[in-house]
């Protein structure tokens, strides 16, 4: 799939919202979970490489499409060459942004192409606009929003999710099941401010019945199935440092 064509042209508002999902989840992920693989990729030795995100979520850096004009808008050219010019993190943010805006163009190539309306077109921003952006999850503003509107929303407080590392799907903690809640209003509480939690690793905030554990570093949650986290697996593990984290002390 040389320069990130892609298989299908979604024709509906849901089927352009669901690719734009997809491609999405792919460079979230390269920027996060496979950050290293992602660095390393990204050679500034080489010739100009474009960072495509893929319907199925998969992502993959690549040289940017051969025909002119190409069979979709194209992501930013020669990411590569700013790597090492820029802090790790200052690159990352770069190469986050760029891709935000790829992807609506995207959206919307699909919109003009199959001739939406004004209200189909709308809608589909509505859509997106209620996703975070790749460039605040890969910054942490994301869960830094969700925090303030979690606070506003429930002005008397809940229980504080940093009072345990790992949930389990009924909400409670696996490290520290002697310590249960005193009764059910604070289950419900917590479960609440847990479903404003967004992933480190995909950006979704669904999944509230799965598995989540959280980074001991940087204090990003994550859905057990986006780091590989097993709930038996997590019992076992003193600190939990997300692959971000894991990376960065290792290249330090």
């Amino acid at each position: 799939m040389e320069g990130g064509a892609a298989v299908y042209n979604p024709r509906t508002v849901e089927e352009v919202f669901k690719d734009f999902k997809g491609r999405r989840a792919a460079i979230v992920k390269a920027l996060t979970t496979d950050v290293q693989e992602f660095y390393q990729q990204c050679d500034p030795e080489k010739e100009n490489l474009c960072l495509y995100g893929l319907p199925n979520e998969e992502w993959e850096v690549n040289l940017p499409a051969e025909e002119v004009p190409p069979e979709l808008p194209e992501p930013a050219l020669g990411i590569n060459f700013a790597r090492d010019g820029l802090s790790e993190k200052e690159w990352l943010s770069l190469v986050a942004i760029h891709s935000d805006a790829w992807l609506l163009s995207v959206s919307f190539y699909f919109g003009s192409r199959f001739s939406f309306h004004k209200e189909d077109r709308k809608r589909l921003f509505n859509m997106i606009n209620d996703v975070p952006t790749i460039f605040e999850v890969v910054t942490g503003m994301a869960k830094r929003q969700s925090k303030d509107k979690s606070s506003a929303a429930n002005q008397n407080g809940s229980k504080s999710k940093s009072n345990s590392k790992v949930r389990t799907s009924d909400g409670k903690s696996s490290k520290s099941m002697q310590a249960k809640d005193e009764d059910e209003g604070v289950d419900e509480e917590d479960e609440d401010d847990h479903g404003e939690t967004l992933c480190g690793a995909c950006g979704d905030s669904d999944g509230a019945d799965e598995f989540w554990i959280c980074c001991d570093l940087c204090e990003k949650w994550f859905h057990g199935k986006c780091v590989k986290i097993t709930p038996a697996r997590a019992e076992h593990i003193k600190q939990y440092k997300c692959p971000s984290c894991s990376n960065k002390r290792a290249r330090a």
